[in-house]
């Protein structure tokens, strides 16, 4: 059994396999207000050792790794970068939001194995070396670049490892709206660009991948599959260096809005997949409501076709089933 911790430390939490770094999730960036700061998994590695992510490119800076980014969120970005206007295009608006971390709701360090059956019954951090997994929950605030809160999050991250080759990385958000008024959110399509909805858990990845293969439920191919329904996409793509493979799989759960989703996903311009549940269609969020949705990525060593894709995605199901509880 793979041994399989969280480790706290001062701005981070280290994903370790064995005593290896699997991911480092910041959740006390240093970005600027431009980038909307918000935390971020990065880097993000293989079982085997190979970095699947990329760290604030200089194309788009606000890119970091995976994160859960939404940048239509009534008036106010919290993706990073200017906003989508209609009629006049992107426009850098003082409106960069960010994702405040407050808490986790126990100590990674403090959750041992004797403490996991009292920890998981409080909802706390649990860390299960036996189990080969770990879970953390992490509370949150939205706060607008004026200043307003307007979303307190409970956020809950995750980690097993699936085979000796790929491992699962498990993602729930719980957000509740503070204020007195209704937030929609969306994406520039629904503001007015064809074909751009991306918002949510956003995936960037390495420059080597450009013009790798995504994989979808039966199906290899590129940019075409950009605003497709499927329960869950891929991309297999090589490095540089090694010359070796890797695949990304991301998986929707059913109990998400308007699963299966339609994606926002990129292969000739850079690497990046992203289930997007507000592409094409607003999602309202009523004063005091709580809006949840939850996620899995395997990462795995070796290259895919969409026959492994979907066992990947399938055994990730299982295991994010196990790790949230069912949806």
């Amino acid at each position: 059994m793979t041994d399989l911790r969280i480790e706290e430390q001062a701005d981070r939490l280290i994903v370790r396999a064995d005593g290896a770094v699997l991911a480092e999730y910041v959740h006390r960036p240093t970005d600027v207000r431009l980038e909307s700061p918000r935390p971020y998994f990065s880097p993000i590695r293989t079982l085997a050792g190979e970095v699947v992510s990329l760290f604030r490119p200089h194309d788009h800076v606000w890119h970091k790794g995976i994160t859960w980014s939404l940048p239509v969120v009534g008036d106010e970005n919290f993706w990073g970068g200017p906003t989508f206007v209609r009629g006049e295009g992107y426009v850098q608006l003082p409106n960069n939001g960010e994702q405040r971390h407050l808490a986790f709701e126990a100590s990674a360090a403090e959750a041992s194995a004797a403490e996991a059956s009292a920890a998981e019954a409080s909802g706390a951090t649990t860390t299960d070396a036996a189990a080969g997994e770990a879970r953390v929950v992490e509370r949150l605030e939205w706060r607008t670049e004026g200043g307003e809160t307007i979303f307190d999050e409970r956020r809950t991250l995750a980690a097993s490892v699936i085979d000796d080759d790929a491992w699962l990385l498990g993602f729930e958000t719980r957000m509740t709206n503070r204020t007195d008024r209704t937030i929609p959110i969306g994406s520039p399509t629904t503001r007015g660009r064809e074909n751009a909805g991306y918002g949510g858990l956003f995936w960037r990845g390495p420059r080597s991948f450009t013009g790798g293969d995504l994989l979808a439920p039966g199906v290899v191919g590129g940019e075409e599959l950009r605003g497709t329904r499927a329960p869950w996409m891929g991309f297999s793509g090589r490095h540089d260096g090694t010359g070796g493979a890797s695949t990304v799989v991301m998986i929707d759960d059913p109990g998400n809005l308007q699963h299966p989703p339609q994606w926002f996903a990129r292969t000739e311009q850079f690497a990046c997949l992203c289930p997007a549940p507000f592409f094409s269609e607003e999602h309202a969020v009523e004063p005091g409501a709580t809006m949840t949705l939850r996620y899995g990525v395997v990462i795995a060593d070796g290259s895919s076709d969409p026959e492994r894709a979907a066992r990947l995605a399938e055994a990730g199901s299982g295991v994010l089933r196990d790790l949230l509880g069912a949806s």
